[in-house]
């Protein structure tokens, strides 16, 4: 444990920041965050407007084990912070004539199957069987690893169980080989998506994905996901983290390979800061804090490779209120009713603004009654587009909100437009503005098998003894629970090193 004088600086109070301060905090560490807007969260703030709580970015809570891992380890309850509730239907997917509702209960999402496709109510079980595995040994083992060096991955029931975890597979294959139905097929490559990458570029590992979905079940924490932002700063609070909210970090100076002190500035006041630190973790957007953070002789990685990197997609986000309330609407809604083969290939392989897009709608109003005004309704609507195009124009926004609000007026069979009160997007170039995001990206970048563990950007600089890295760009990737995972992680790290020195 490093004595009492040690100090760290965290950059950024996102779900990994949250995480990586309150473990070294826990650790002995002094721990000071300095985040440049006036609420903690990140990408995961929220903002209240009109008796409207919108959540701004993740609103899908799965695996609730690792959140109670999390809140365990400080001898918290999720309880203790906010209650769950589970959906059911856990969401719904609308297709091109008609819409699936998915039932939280597993058997009732067998026969759903059965009934469009005799036999696969037991591929089912055969399919969650392995993923079962995959679940346990992925997020059991693989994703606490630093990456750091392909011997922390030689282990003997990761190695003996190489092939079970279907590495080099990928996920669309591994789907249509237990399913033969494209609706099927589908929703079994969905929660991949969550990943940033197409199903054929996805190692079928992921099918771990499919156990937290039908399994682990999708779930609400009352008064929406920034209760989960909420109970973590209570916790690094309790810790003795010190925050610095409303500052942005513009400088981090190096010295004979050591970084020494950042210099932040107030972003309504101007006034400048400097902080010294012995560690300092990078947990904004790594490729932000590499290149304009830090000069050139000290970063890790070159341009080129940045830019050869898959990015996960970026998005065209709506936060809209409605002054009436749907009738027969779930919480979580997927139209799967375009072609999401034209889709995909618009995101990943030629960027485009695409012709007529899938797209996400959530309605948390339709569990949670205080994140709207009596009456009224709370939309939000997601819109997945490859990340770094230009022209993201309000007008360009507005066509899209016209064209996806019609679709829902079509298949919800009522009226939408007329009820709006509240309107307010977010997209590419407002990633960049508002989190520095590289190339205006969502959710960092893409889980490919090329982009994998060690694959990853490192969580500890090259250049710099002191530096390290947490959140989205490195291990173990794009996720809220791979964020917690991830500040735990370089946590470790850090105090490991700190003490072999």
């Amino acid at each position: 444990m490093p004595s009492p004088n040690k100090n760290v600086l965290v950059i950024g109070a996102g779900f990994a920041g949250l995480s990586a301060a309150s473990f070294l905090a826990q650790k002995g560490w002094e721990v000071t965050v300095v985040e440049q807007h006036n609420i903690p969260g990140g990408r995961a703030r929220k903002f209240e407007t009109n008796g409207f709580v919108f959540d701004m970015g993740p609103s899908w809570y799965w695996m609730p084990d690792v959140f109670e891992k999390y809140f365990a380890k400080f001898g918290k309850k999720v309880s203790d912070y906010y209650q769950l509730k589970r959906l059911d239907p856990s969401y719904r997917v609308y297709f091109e004539t008609t819409h699936w509702d998915m039932p939280a209960n597993y058997e009732a999402f067998q026969d759903l199957l059965e009934s469009v496709e005799p036999g696969a109510a037991k591929a089912l079980d055969k399919f969650m069987e392995e993923a079962k595995y995959k679940y346990d040994v992925g997020v059991g083992k693989l994703v606490h690893k630093p990456g750091q060096s392909l011997f922390e991955f030689i282990e003997w029931d990761v190695i003996k169980g190489v092939f079970k975890l279907d590495i080099f597979k990928n996920m669309k294959k591994h789907v249509a080989h237990f399913f033969k139905h494209p609706y099927i097929q589908s929703i079994m490559e969905f929660p991949v998506l969550f990943l940033g990458a197409l199903p054929e570029n996805t190692p079928a590992l992921y099918s771990l994905m499919n156990y937290a979905d039908i399994k682990g079940g999708t779930w609400y924490p009352e008064k929406g996901m920034y209760s989960i932002v909420d109970g973590m700063y209570k916790v690094a609070l309790e810790q003795g983290v010190q925050f610095k909210f409303g500052e942005e970090v513009r400088q981090i100076n190096v010295v004979n390979g050591e970084a020494k002190s950042v210099r932040t500035i107030h972003r309504q006041t101007q006034e400048q800061k400097e902080y010294e630190f012995d560690v300092i973790v990078g947990a904004g957007d790594y490729h932000h804090i590499e290149t304009k953070l830090l000069d050139i002789k000290y970063q890790s990685y070159s341009n080129k490779y940045w830019e050869d990197r898959l990015m996960a997609p970026s998005s065209i986000l709506y936060y809209v209120g409605l002054n009436k309330k749907l009738t027969g609407v779930q919480h979580h809604n997927l139209f799967f009713d375009t072609d999401f083969g034209v889709h995909g290939k618009e995101i990943y392989t030629h960027p485009a603004w695409p012709k007529d897009p899938l797209f996400y709608a959530s309605f948390p109003s339709v569990t949670d009654a205080t994140v709207a005004p009596a009456g009224h309704e709370n939309m939000f609507l997601l819109i997945p587009v490859a990340a770094g195009l230009n022209g993201d124009t309000e007008a360009i926004r507005d066509v899209y909100f016209h064209k996806i609000i019609a679709r829902m007026e079509a298949r919800f069979g009522q009226s939408i437009g007329d009820a709006i009160v509240y309107k307010k997007s977010f997209a590419v170039s407002d990633f960049v503005s508002e989190y520095h995001s590289f190339k205006g990206n969502a959710y960092g970048l893409a889980n490919t098998l090329m982009q994998t563990a060690i694959l990853k950007p490192s969580c500890k600089s090259k250049k710099i003894n002191n530096l390290y890295y947490t959140g989205q760009l490195t291990v173990p990737g794009p996720g809220v629970p791979p964020s917690l995972i991830s500040g735990e992680v370089v946590a470790e790290l850090v105090n490991q090193n700190y003490n072999k020195a």
